[in-house]
């Protein structure tokens, strides 16, 4: 009988040891999930959104859910802003008669470029949505906040700060584009050389000429401050 019931009797102990073993390690994954949030991502100038090694997934534990909310949002963003490059190319124009050839190249980059600024703001509302929703004690959340907005927050607001500036520039072009359209019979172009035959026209002409400069060295400051921020420099 007491051979029978020392087994029993042994198990009752081992379970709560085992148990204790598997408890929640709660402060340690939150202490390794802010060390790594500071030092990789606070820390460094610019932005970067390291991708989690296996052993950093696990030893983050239920915390790898909250840095998926700033791992999606850069993974569709990068998807999202990728044609930015391209669309800066081409609404890149060299002389009034890039201007005038490429008027529908022109409004197909600010179409695309709106496409591209509506998805990098829905995708900015489902990440602030996703981050408002975490539950995170303080000194967590303190440091997520940082890293949040280091790397969700700042860039996306960089890049929609270039948006409108493209687009001026994009309105501009047109405007002349248009412009000399309309006065064709008294503005001549061939290559890089311009003869307009009114005074008036040629006024009016350079005053647009001018706007458009203006923007188009807007953009490039808009550019270098966006450029400043990704790589912190």
């Amino acid at each position: 009988m007491n051979v029978s019931f020392r087994p029993h009797w042994l198990l009752a102990i081992a379970l709560p040891l085992a148990l204790a073993a598997c408890g929640s390690s709660e402060p340690d994954q939150r202490a390794a999930f802010k060390q790594f949030l500071q030092t990789r991502i606070v820390d460094k100038p610019g932005v970067h959104v390291p991708k989690l090694t296996a052993d950093e997934s696990k030893s983050f534990g239920e915390y790898v859910t909250h840095y998926a909310v700033i791992t999606d949002f850069n993974s569709d963003m990068d998807a999202s802003v990728k044609p930015l490059g391209t669309l800066v190319q081409k609404s890149a124009v060299r002389s009034l008669g890039d201007v005038v050839s490429r008027r529908d190249d022109l409004k197909a980059v600010q179409s695309g470029l709106n496409d591209m600024a509506t998805q990098l703001k829905a995708q900015q509302a489902k990440a602030d949505s996703a981050h408002a929703q975490l539950k995170q004690p303080e000194d967590l959340k303190a440091v997520y906040d940082s890293a949040y907005d280091r790397t969700v927050t700042v860039p996306a607001t960089a890049f929609l700060s270039v948006v409108p500036q493209i687009n001026s520039t994009l309105d501009s072009s047109l405007k002349v584009a248009d412009y000399v359209d309309a006065h064709k019979a008294q503005i001549e172009i061939n290559g890089a050389v311009v003869k307009v035959q009114d005074a008036k026209v040629q006024a009016e002409l350079n005053a647009l000429l001018h706007d458009l400069n203006a923007q188009a060295q807007n953009v490039q400051k808009a550019q270098a401050r966006m450029q400043t921020v990704m790589l912190g420099r």
